[in-house]
């Protein structure tokens, strides 16, 4: 009993598919791919040489472009919160801010404050930027 080659090829198709499914590798998923085109190409009549080349353009070409998209798909923006979300944020000076403290209204909320510059103080009223949080303590600038 001879197996053709186009079943070799679907067979490691399968094999790449099953380690794709086990390891979560994308990679394996696009050689497997690959694997299609060459069994594809064995089914049109195509030489060993042919079908060696179609499994190794179709992989190539998929890890090279498919790739690079699936990770930048992937990779999502981390959105700041607690802390970190008030930091560059702006806030208004309820009370004198100077570097001994203060208070100012940052993202709705009463805060304690104090001025990062030794010797600069914020009046009432005034715009500062939160440049840090220590504590319950808003740096601004």
């Amino acid at each position: 009993m001879d197996i053709d080659a186009w079943v070799w090829w679907l067979v490691a198709a399968a094999v790449l598919g099953i380690a794709l499914v086990i390891t979560a590798m994308p990679e394996l998923g696009m050689l497997a791919v690959g694997a299609v085109a060459a069994a594809a190409v064995r089914g049109l009549g195509g030489g060993i040489v042919l079908q060696v080349a179609a499994f190794v353009v179709v992989s190539v070409a998929l890890i090279a472009v498919v790739r690079p998209i699936a990770a930048r798909h992937r990779s999502r923006p981390q959105l700041a919160s607690g802390v970190d979300a008030l930091r560059g944020r702006q806030a208004v000076v309820l009370e004198r801010v100077d570097s001994r403290g203060g208070r100012i209204k940052l993202a709705g909320e009463v805060w304690s404050a104090r001025a990062l510059e030794p010797g600069r103080a914020y009046e009432a009223g005034e715009e500062v930027d939160v440049v840090d949080i220590e504590g319950a303590t808003a740096v601004v600038l």
